[in-house]
């Protein structure tokens, strides 16, 4: 390493050939990188590909097994996350890390402020306040966090950082949960924070954000880095050949296919949000055989309302649902499931794994009493075994072993894991919620061909999605939703973005 580097005051942190190993997945292999005081550098790499474990080592989650961390030009060692922000370097999760019963101050302020019996919240609120003036945030400070949308539980993580005064901050896949509008400002907001003297290091699969927020990206691959580029001096295509190692495809092909008979109806369905207010109101929409309907909608319209309704996990207040001309309506998971639903739900770790349930328990999840896993009280061990060993290899599942728990695995590949189960039961309908959110191009591209596959050999899919060029690449009809209500429907062709856009919006 440069010696002149090493005094360089223009850095702010360097790594030099950190090494990080669990058993049996080396994660970082001596990756060295340079962040410079006051920019937005981005860890750009597929799912897996180490990102994530580099932000925890410099974050004191993780320990490196090798390599060096020098901070502000002196060697530290993190034994804690409360070392890291001591030091003044703070990190935002991709999964929030709050106490929902408490109100924003009160978890910004826990652990910081509380003596004694309560927390002082008087001048951390003024203080919490300036912060959201001087960065145009907006958020009532005394709501309760269960109670936000997602989007605004982001700036919570956010301002818990900017409260202790961090100077070096590492935002994990922080626009995961927010819409385009709330991405664009969230941008903004971090460019002020770079030229208050703010570092900021931006973990992210999205080609199209990095173009746009910027000043220097670190590719990785397989827990090794590929190299540091000027953002100015680089491309989308560069940047996914160097992510995946090969070209990538950004545009799916869609052959016209005939549609075949009604798979799945929805008819005048109305629901109830989980605050108890309305979140369907006489919704009806139609899904045939050969088709794929995208379900186009700003977060919090009725789209989980819809899927959790069809799938059996909330009950419809009024309304019918129907599967091959079968009434389902307000039938149990299971029995929706064992008459050719499938469903790819939202939140992956919360709705659709097991955490610590081990790759092949996560596999037949929702199958184990059925043929040939199990028969009578007993599993049948090899069975389950060598079909999990099948659907690893089929899916591309990047793990040790099948024994291995999920909670091991990256974003990717617990989506894989989704699509490996819930595809292999050759489903008449698919339900997918978001199947693309928080993965890397490569994956993407690997999911919108199974989706596609699935089309061609006569499923019929829903795709509830909030990415724009996700909905008019792979639908056959594109319906958009704007609080619980159908504001129209539409062959793909005959409608563009921007009216897509204004619809969602509630403009007809």
């Amino acid at each position: 390493m440069d010696a002149n580097l090493q005094n360089d005051p223009e850095i702010i942190l360097r790594v030099e050939n950190l090494t990080k190993i669990f058993p049996g997945v080396v994660a970082n292999d001596n990756v060295s990188l340079e962040i410079r005081k006051g920019e937005i550098h981005c860890l750009l790499g597929e799912n897996g590909a180490g990102k994530s474990t580099i932000a925890e080592c410099l974050y004191g989650t993780y320990r490196p097994d090798g390599g060096r961390i020098i901070y502000k030009g002196k060697e530290v060692h993190l034994s804690s996350p409360r070392d890291a922000i001591n030091l003044g370097i703070g990190m935002v999760h991709q999964h929030f890390e709050m106490i929902p019963p408490m109100t924003v101050m009160e978890n910004i302020v826990v652990g910081t402020e509380s003596k004694g019996m309560g927390l002082k919240l008087g001048p951390a609120t003024e203080k919490v306040a300036r912060i959201c003036e001087n960065y145009g945030i907006v958020l009532n400070l005394n709501t309760v966090v269960s109670q936000l949308p997602v989007g605004q539980q982001q700036w919570v993580e956010i301002l818990k950082a900017l409260y202790v005064g961090v100077e070096f901050l590492i935002l994990d896949e922080p626009t995961a949960v927010l819409t385009p509008q709330e991405i664009d400002k969230f941008f903004m907001i971090l460019e002020k924070m770079t030229k208050d003297g703010l570092s900021i290091i931006l973990i992210t699969h999205k080609l199209n954000e990095v173009m746009e927020i910027s000043d220097r990206v670190t590719v990785m691959r397989k827990g090794k880095k590929i190299g540091t580029v000027n953002t100015s001096d680089t491309d989308k295509a560069d940047l996914a050949r160097r992510m995946v190692g090969r070209e990538v495809v950004f545009r799916v092909i869609r052959e016209e296919l005939a549609p075949g008979e009604v798979v799945l109806e929805l008819k005048d369905l109305h629901a109830l949000k989980k605050t108890g207010v309305k979140g369907l109101n006489g919704v009806s929409l139609t899904v045939r055989r050969h088709q794929i309907i995208g379900l186009a909608g700003v977060s919090g319209n009725g789209q989980r309302e819809i899927f959790d309704v069809a799938v059996g996990v909330r009950k419809a207040l009024k309304g019918e649902v129907f599967l091959e001309g079968e009434n389902i309506t307000n039938l149990s998971p299971r029995v929706i499931m064992n008459k050719g639903m499938a469903s790819i739900p939202q939140d992956r770790i919360v709705e659709g794994l097991c955490m610590d349930f081990s790759i092949y328990e996560n596999i037949i999840l929702g199958n184990q009493r059925d043929a040939p896993f199990s028969a009578g009280f007993f599993l049948n061990a090899g069975r389950i075994l060598t079909f999990t060993h099948n659907k690893i290899k089929e899916y591309d599942i990047m793990c040790a072993n099948p024994a291995q728990t999920a909670r091991c695995l990256s974003g990717g590949n617990l989506q894989k894991l989704i699509l490996a189960r819930e595809m292999s039961q050759s489903p008449k309908c698919l339900i997918a919620g978001q199947p693309t959110r928080g993965l890397d191009v490569g994956a993407i591209e690997y999911v919108h061909q199974r989706l596609l596959e699935m089309r061609a050999a006569g499923a019929g899919i829903l795709l509830i999605s909030e990415e724009l060029d996700e909905i008019f690449g792979l639908s056959d009809y594109i319906a958009v939703i704007y609080k619980g209500e159908i504001m129209g429907i539409f062959k793909n062709g005959d409608v563009t973005v921007e009216e897509v856009g204004l619809l969602m919006a509630g403009i007809r």
